[in-house]
């Protein structure tokens, strides 16, 4: 494996599975001797963990427009009907 003219490496697939590395996870680095250690980076106070990537990345890109109402009848699978205007 070789380090690129911008300093990066790829992280094998089967590393990023044992340690839950998804993308746009945030990593560290540990000088430890003539080597280095990567972790993912400790929790901040807002929450960092796969909850908050997926959060992050749908954020803004819902295309249809709903009530409160009719979103928590869909997900306790109640059919509403539509309100009649007059």
């Amino acid at each position: 494996m070789q380090v690129t003219s911008k300093g990066q490496v790829t992280i094998p697939q089967e590393i990023r599975n044992r340690l839950g590395l998804l993308p746009y996870t945030d990593v560290e680095f540990e000088l430890a001797g003539d080597h280095a250690r990567i972790r993912k980076a400790r929790r901040e106070d807002r929450g960092s963990g796969r909850g908050r990537l997926v959060l992050d990345a749908l954020g803004g890109t819902a295309d249809v427009r709903m009530s409160t109402d009719e979103i928590m009848a869909l997900t306790r699978g109640v059919a509403r009907r539509p309100k009649r205007r007059k």
